[in-house]
């Protein structure tokens, strides 16, 4: 009778627990990829803010050396506060999601993407590693130096296995992780760069940054990236406009 009562208890819990489980990582599984509807809700929401405010947008007040697709993070509180939100998307930050919202052009033309924060917890995880090497040495762990002034890294030095990689939310291609001469990391986008070039019709000259070609064929923003330019056909890093 003891053995019975146990193991329908034990049933019990199981049951509780896999009920309890199996729906937030249902939800969790929609807040992880874009959703255009959302992304038009949004946008839609910013258009009505900035009509109702004589053209100020709804962001967070950051600083002005803040990296250029990082500086503008919307401001949901404010939408809601205007009544031109009703509920934060489901995939963003504040709501349990995986992407922060963001605006590129906001004084000419406000438009709403997104920061994949799989890459910026890709950066954090090895800048964890990078700040405890610094601790004990002068120099960050340079490894071959694939640009005037950017570096590919020492990952051994790191105690990592292989070189630091993020996953691409353009290609889903793993893009290497480089650094600059003061040890700061950034993601190589030539890949996805490459690909976007080749696939879609542009007019980019030498000079230019060519980095808004992702943005204006996808919902994402290339953050933490180094300026780059059009040579010969192919993108180069271009750090003097960084």
């Amino acid at each position: 009778m003891k053995y019975t009562y146990l193991n329908i208890m034990l049933a019990f819990v199981c049951t509780m627990v896999l009920s309890g489980c199996l729906y937030p990582q249902d939800e969790l599984s929609k807040n992880q990829v874009p959703n255009q509807d959302q992304l038009e809700t949004v946008q839609s929401a910013v258009d009505q803010y900035k009509e109702k405010n004589q053209g100020l947008v709804p962001i967070r007040t950051k600083p002005s050396d803040t990296p250029i697709f990082q500086k503008y993070l919307i401001d949901f509180s404010k939408l809601k506060e205007a009544n031109v939100l009703t509920e934060i998307p489901g995939n963003a930050y504040e709501n349990g999601g995986v992407y922060q919202y963001t605006l590129i052009n906001p004084e000419e033309n406000p438009q709403v993407k997104l920061i994949d924060l799989q890459t910026s917890e890709a950066i954090r995880s090895v800048n964890v590693k990078l700040d405890m090497y610094r601790n004990d040495h002068i120099y960050p762990p340079f490894g071959e130096e694939i640009n005037q002034g950017i570096y590919t890294i020492d990952y051994e030095k790191l105690g990592m296995k292989s070189a630091p990689t993020v996953n691409s939310p353009y290609s889903n291609q793993s893009l290497p992780i480089v650094m600059d001469v003061d040890g700061n990391l950034y993601v190589d986008y030539r890949i996805d760069l490459n690909n976007a070039l080749s696939d879609y019709e542009h007019h980019y000259q030498p000079g230019d940054d060519i980095r808004y070609i992702l943005t204006d064929h996808t919902p994402f923003v290339p953050v933490y990236s180094f300026p780059y330019t059009i040579k010969d056909g192919e993108p180069v890093f271009n750090p003097e406009n960084k």
